[in-house]
């Protein structure tokens, strides 16, 4: 007889387009398939997502309950009935150091695997904690409940684990690893030639054009060190301008959603002569096909969990130029994720995205390779499946 699935409350913010939510929907479209896992979701936000009705449509219950502090009595109260009425074999929240205050909330009613899933660079929860002394006092008490009462400890990397602290003594007793997103590396195996005829029509650019992509969204300020920019993508357009003083026949498409910071790119844009050159595309939800019709990934993050979009354009055969920030375990195939400091500034940047942007590329055997890798979704939600049921991370 088969073993029943095993029955998991993920909590997260909303079912929306980050990375750790198009993961766990990739994983639920898989288990809805063989039976491993049914998995449920707590949005802690108490709003809508719009991965939700898809989520529902294949066996998920979906919870919405605000957690913030005029509506804490209702969030425990809602949270310890979901936990009864539901008798869950695990937990796994992934809202870093609030997991030990959720934790503690559900009181006896936690199942018996309680995982700490980590996924934002460190340094964006000290900014949003580290303003206050009592915002810093819940930091370190929600860490304390963490170390009391969490089974596992997990990462988007193995980097960000220990960037968030947990390889201190206090956490010595609990497994921890790197437990990595996956997605479904067959969309990104395609007909690249025929992606960039495409893109170069739907931009009106001359056929077989060399395409450089900036995939994220874009910073709501486009200057490096302001508290408002993440992706650098200030940065990654004065190193596509720097790129195209040298060759004249690069383009350029930056797909994410816009922010405020739009028309001061923009006007770089025009001031550089270039406004022909370099498409803001905005949100796009086909994003294989951009990197399958790209002859490079430009990736300056001042910080990553991971870095999925590395990932995701090495299973296109992309070469990818990022940021000394982005940690090395994006890297599945040697020789296509260069590293280099933002420091070294554009006009470096420019040279080594030409560089890159000269390799041969092998898309069909790089697919094959990130396919065989923790990365590919059936890998990813294998891991977690034994996760849930054994209590084993990956080695």
């Amino acid at each position: 007889m088969p073993s029943r699935p095993i029955r998991v409350l993920q909590i997260i913010d909303t079912f929306s387009m980050g990375g750790a939510e198009t993961w766990l929907i990739e994983a639920l479209r898989l288990w809805a398939r063989n039976g491993n896992v049914q998995p449920d979701f707590l949005m802690t936000s108490g709003n809508r997502g719009i991965f939700d009705d898809e989520a529902a449509a294949l066996g998920a219950k979906l919870h919405y309950l605000a957690y913030n502090r005029r509506n804490l009595s209702n969030f425990v109260r809602g949270f310890r009935g979901i936990l009864c009425q539901n008798a869950y074999d695990a937990i796994h929240d992934h809202q870093d150091y609030t997991a030990g205050w959720h934790f503690l909330m559900g009181g006896r009613h936690v199942p018996p695997r309680r995982i700490v899933h980590v996924h934002n660079p460190s340094y964006t929860i000290r900014q949003t904690y580290g303003v206050t002394a009592a915002r810093r006092a819940t930091i370190a008490l929600g860490k304390h409940l963490i170390a009391r009462s969490a089974t596992h400890i997990t990462g988007t990397s193995r980097q960000i684990v220990t960037e968030f602290g947990f390889d201190a003594p206090m956490f010595a007793n609990i497994p921890k690893a790197a437990l990595h997103c996956g997605f479904d590396t067959g969309r990104f195996l395609g007909d690249n030639s025929g992606a960039k005829t495409a893109l170069c029509v739907e931009f009106g650019w001359p056929d077989g054009a060399p395409i450089i992509l900036m995939a994220g969204r874009m910073d709501e300020s486009p200057d490096l060190g302001h508290a408002r920019n993440h992706k650098n993508t200030g940065f990654a357009l004065d190193v596509v301008i720097a790129a195209m003083k040298r060759d004249h026949g690069i383009r350029a498409i930056f797909a994410g959603k816009k922010s405020v910071a739009l028309p001061v790119l923009e006007a770089r844009v025009a001031k550089a002569g270039l406004t022909d050159r370099i498409i803001f595309a905005g949100v796009r939800t086909d994003i294989a096909h951009l990197m399958q019709g790209a002859d490079l990934s430009l990736f300056p993050s001042r910080g990553e969990g991971l870095g999925m979009v590395a990932v995701e354009a090495q299973s296109a055969g992309l070469c990818v130029l990022a940021s000394t920030a982005v940690p090395r375990e994006c890297l599945v195939i040697p020789g296509r994720v260069e590293f280099r400091d933002i420091g070294q500034g554009p006009d470096v940047w420019a040279e080594e995205a030409l560089r890159l942007m000269r390799q041969p590329r092998d898309p069909s055997g790089d697919n094959r390779r990130v396919a065989q890798s923790p990365f590919a979704i059936e890998n990813s939600a294998a891991a977690l499946a034994n996760l849930y049921r054994n209590g084993l991370l990956p080695s």
